[in-house]
């Protein structure tokens, strides 16, 4: 009876884990979706130490309760702009947490629940995906947070390096699969390491301007690292929750590859992209001058116009503008102006990321559109802000078939009667292209800190 009661438990948190994940699928319900998986982990927490299986209470407890404690410090602290790097290493702590489970269920001589070879051929798998997960994310975490550089390590013979690397580690597994008792640990320590090399080496070769797909990539990962978990410890609930995250990771990769015109293949072993912020990276020979604005023009220019789409990138989260940038679309509106913001799929450092941005501005949702559904409007746009954001609004994506981003969809804001792009410096963005944009004739650059920028513009749009 005590089994069925845990099985029911375990059905009904997936239930909610998959309301969960429905909310969290659009802006306007991704507060239930949150609550909801919540209540999941609750339902699963609860049921789990109730379960005749653990006997040691306090441990436990303890542990769930400094758990708690550091999760709420985190979540109250984080700055948005941090958001992807504390994904990256809330990843690496699944894989770190796996691979420990691992080695413990293997020492421990009662644990089998099952034949012994297909509980040490789980082992070997999971302990795999959990390492390649951990070192993975951990570089990931420190390449976001600017602790080492964003370019991408690009070794001699990498791929190479990558295969031999893998097949050590099959021939590893198996022979710890068939090694017997616990002679076989030697084994399971040196795929381990393996492994760990190989997830540290295939994100070092990913540049700065992958790390959103990367990020949802680490996702997919620890996903089916905890499935493989579910298995190892005859858990259906880590399997069923694995299997959604792990493949709800990687249609969200493939989403955003897509929108990159790249392959996951190109993304994952490419080595494209770097934050070096040097000269043009393509072909192509940029002619013409930049021509710098000013904060009067841009409110002259605002104030004249009836339709403005604004294109928000990493620099507006960075610069915290977000609620100035909210209260100029107020003011605008009450104007009778029509204003819009249009959303690349890979601005930012993290899928949504600047969605959940704006949310937190409490920017209106219904004026927030993705790229296809503005790009055929620009042309009837009097002004467009580009708020740092750099990359996504690149024409040469479309016009230099030698540049990185060549065949990657953007934002056509040189289209607008007026294009305005904030700049903190005339450095180039996150992938090191150059943009032709700039050198536009109508477009103009406002330089200096986006926050105080727009307050500027806000405090004289109310005069």
């Amino acid at each position: 009876m005590e089994q069925i009661l845990l099985t029911s438990a375990y059905l009904f948190a997936s239930v909610f884990f998959i309301l969960s994940l429905r909310g969290l699928s659009s802006a306007e319900t991704a507060k239930t979706g949150n609550y909801y998986g919540m209540v999941g982990m609750g339902v699963a927490i609860v049921a789990t130490v109730m379960s005749n299986e653990v006997t040691g209470y306090a441990p436990i407890l303890g542990a769930i309760l400094i758990a708690a404690v550091i999760g709420a410090f985190m979540a109250a602290r984080v700055k948005m702009t941090a958001m992807p790097e504390l994904v990256a290493i809330l990843h690496s702590f699944v894989g770190l947490a796996a691979v420990l489970v691992g080695f413990a269920l293997y020492l421990d001589e009662g644990a089998a629940h099952g034949s012994r070879v297909v509980m040490q051929i789980e082992i070997a798998v999971d302990v795999f995906l959990a390492a390649i997960t951990f070192t993975g994310s951990v570089l990931a975490f420190l390449k976001l947070r600017g602790s080492v550089s964003g370019a991408p390590l690009l070794l001699p013979g990498r791929h190479l390096f990558n295969l031999v690397m893998f097949v050590s580690c099959i021939v590893l597994s198996a022979l710890f699969v068939q090694a017997e008792g616990h002679t076989g640990l030697n084994y399971l320590i040196i795929m381990t390491v393996v492994a760990g090399v190989l997830g540290y080496h295939l994100v070092a070769a990913i540049g700065g301007a992958d790390m959103p797909v990367v990020v949802s990539m680490l996702n997919s990962y620890s996903g089916w690292t905890a499935a493989a978990a579910g298995f190892m410890l005859g858990n259906d609930l880590l399997i069923i929750t694995g299997a959604l995250v792990g493949s709800s990771g990687a249609i969200l990769s493939y989403i955003m590859c897509k929108a990159m015109n790249r392959s996951i293949v190109n993304v994952i072993f490419g080595g494209f992209g770097t934050n070096s912020g040097g000269s043009a990276a393509s072909g192509e020979q940029i002619e013409g001058e930049i021509t710098e604005t000013f904060v009067e023009q841009v409110i002259d220019e605002l104030r004249d116009a009836q339709s403005v789409i604004i294109v928000p990138g990493y620099g507006m989260a960075a610069a915290d503008a977000q609620y100035a940038v909210a209260s100029m679309t107020e003011i605008l509106r009450k104007m009778g102006t029509q204003v819009r913001f249009g959303i690349h799929p890979v601005a930012g450092r993290l899928p949504g990321h600047m969605n959940v941005v704006l949310m937190q501005a409490n920017v209106p949702y219904d004026i927030v559109f993705e790229m296809d559904e503005l790009n055929d409007d620009f042309p009837a746009t009097d002004v467009v802000l580009v708020i740092g954001a750099n990359d996504i609004v690149n024409p040469s994506a479309q016009t230099d078939p030698n540049s990185p981003i060549a065949g990657m969809p953007v934002l056509e804001v040189w289209k607008a009667d007026r294009t305005v792009v904030m700049k903190r410096s005339r450095r180039t963005g996150y992938a090191g292209v150059d943009n032709p944009l700039f050198y536009k004739d109508n477009t103009r650059l406002l330089f200096g800190d986006a926050k105080d920028s727009l307050n500027s513009i806000v405090a004289g749009l109310k005069e």
